[in-house]
């Protein structure tokens, strides 16, 4: 049901955000207790502020009230990946090369399942991550989460 979801929030909304600017990083559709919630994360460059999650949020608003594709009651939510932004698309990888970031891992990579570092290469194949002075090769099949890292 939640690729479902996320598959026609994107349909409906893909133009109205890239014609405004803005960047659908991600869409979940979740039951928390009794409650259902719609979330949707955009952005854009320089960052999104309240009046941009405020002008998204009708626009998205409007166009499900016209479609009602979900059956459930929900409560719409839009707002900011964060500073702490999750790499989901293959192009927020290489926006992130030379950034840190934390990656984890379904099974080890030499010896481990989480990687803080500098994101230093992207490919296809594979994410490098420089942790002090070692470099890390992780498969891209083996890679369960991957977000940007803020540095104290």
């Amino acid at each position: 049901m939640n690729d479902k979801i996320k598959s026609i929030i994107e349909a409906i909304t893909l133009q109205f955000l890239e014609e405004n600017g803005f960047e659908l990083v991600d869409v979940e559709y979740v039951k928390e207790g009794r409650n259902y919630f719609l979330r949707v994360y955009v952005d854009k460059e320089g960052g999104i502020d309240i009046d941009d999650c405020s002008r998204v949020s009708e626009y998205i608003s409007t166009v499900l009230d016209e479609n009602d594709p979900i059956t459930e009651a929900y409560f719409l939510e839009v707002s900011s990946p964060g500073a702490e932004r999750p790499l989901k698309k293959p192009q927020d990888y290489v926006k992130a090369e030379g950034k840190q970031v934390l990656v984890t891992t379904h099974e080890p990579v030499d010896g481990l399942k989480e990687f803080e570092g500098k994101l230093v290469a992207v490919t296809d194949e594979q994410l490098t991550v420089q942790i002090g002075k070692k470099a890390y090769d992780i498969p891209r099949e083996k890679v369960a989460h991957a977000r940007l890292a803020i540095v104290f």
